[in-house]
């Protein structure tokens, strides 16, 4: 009897120690652990250049005079195509070359004409000459002489006339030579060799040649915007090709015709700009646009969401918990402008202590 009563005591003992045991829960586990405040998100005051900006989207183009369709200003065949597409050329540089026999010898047949109308002219000056001292001498009547004057004039016209069309011939005879009229890289070429070409009516495209270093992005400015954008005011763009690598330009000009696009209007800003270098940019791309309407360089600066009002004056929250009243500025999207009450590295509060508090107490 008195085993069995000593059993369950025992029994009853553990079974306590084990409830006590499972019933615990370590320090810094599960749910019941206690959890310190959230970190604080603070900034520093510091100093960058601050502005406010006009934002479009914009096309990369080439400039006025940058791109050319070089064609043919003679009827031929083409004897030799000398370049290729995406081939870099030089202003001058030998293109094409159309078949030059027929105007070979339409040169030769004005070369002709011309020295056979200077046979022509001195014969007649030698006889003008004798006749003039007969007529002195009394040996030849005036009507005579008025011939041989008359004679001379005409042959020196013919002469005249003859070295216009060698000229002429010449030049039709320099059209079959096709030269690059700019520097630039080939972006098309229209016609193979072998190809019988007509310039009848239009002079045909050989090739499209492309100067990459004159070009210029055209933006699409809203309505509500452009009547604050001028010539002259600082622009910046980014290129998808390129991410993260600002191009630097000013804005050269405002179309004053509108386009419309999805029933928005917008008025096109040309953003003139020197090619990086190290950067190939090519027409056609899409430009991310950011034109500077006024910007303030290096000034003060905290993130915007650090700055409270209270009765319309406005103050931050220091890190340490104090409150300072501050002067503001100009801002942006993301910051503003502090002309007084922080110093640089000063480190501010992003959210109300007290209601980081608060959400901490819950």
């Amino acid at each position: 009897m008195n085993r069995w009563l000593l059993g369950t005591a025992a029994l009853v003992v553990a079974g306590t120690g084990l409830a006590f045991a499972l019933g615990r829960t370590p320090a810094g586990a599960g749910p019941a652990a206690e959890t310190g405040p959230a970190p604080r998100a603070t900034a520093r005051a510091a100093r960058r250049d601050l502005g406010s900006y006009v934002k479009a989207t914009g096309v990369v183009r080439p400039r006025v005079g940058a791109e050319v369709r070089v064609g043919s200003r003679a009827s031929g065949v083409v004897d030799r195509l000398l370049v290729r597409v995406g081939e870099s050329v030089r202003k001058g540089q030998l293109l094409a070359e159309l078949s030059a026999s027929e105007l070979s010898a339409r040169r030769d047949q004005a070369a002709a004409a011309l020295a056979s109308a200077e046979a022509s002219r001195r014969f007649s000056e030698a006889d003008l000459t004798r006749k003039r001292r007969l007529a002195a001498e009394g040996l030849l009547a005036a009507s005579d002489l008025d011939l041989a004057v008359r004679a001379y004039a005409a042959a020196d016209a013919q002469v005249a006339e003859a070295r216009a069309g060698l000229a002429s011939a010449e030049t039709q005879l320099g059209y079959v030579r096709i030269q690059a009229p700019i520097d630039g890289v080939v972006v098309s070429i229209s016609t193979q060799e072998g190809e019988t070409v007509a310039a009848s009516f239009a002079a045909p495209t050989f090739v499209t040649l492309l100067d990459l270093e004159r070009l210029e992005v055209r933006a699409y400015v809203d309505e509500t915007d452009v009547g604050r954008i001028a010539p002259g005011q600082s622009a910046a763009f980014l290129v998808d090709t390129y991410p993260g690598r600002e191009i630097e330009g000013r804005v050269e000009s405002v179309d004053p015709g509108a386009e419309i696009r999805d029933n928005v209007v917008n008025y096109v800003t040309v953003v003139r700009f020197e090619r990086p270098k190290d950067l190939v940019l090519r027409p056609e791309m899409t430009a991310s646009v950011r034109i500077a309407l006024e910007v303030r360089a290096n000034v003060l600066t905290v993130p915007r969401r650090a700055v409270r009002r209270e009765g319309g004056r406005p103050f931050v929250w220091l890190a340490s918990g104090e409150r300072r009243f501050v002067t503001t500025g100009a801002s942006d999207d993301t910051a503003w402008e502090i002309q007084s009450g922080l110093r640089d590295g000063d480190e501010v509060l992003l959210q109300d202590p007290k209601k980081a508090e608060g959400e901490n107490a819950r």
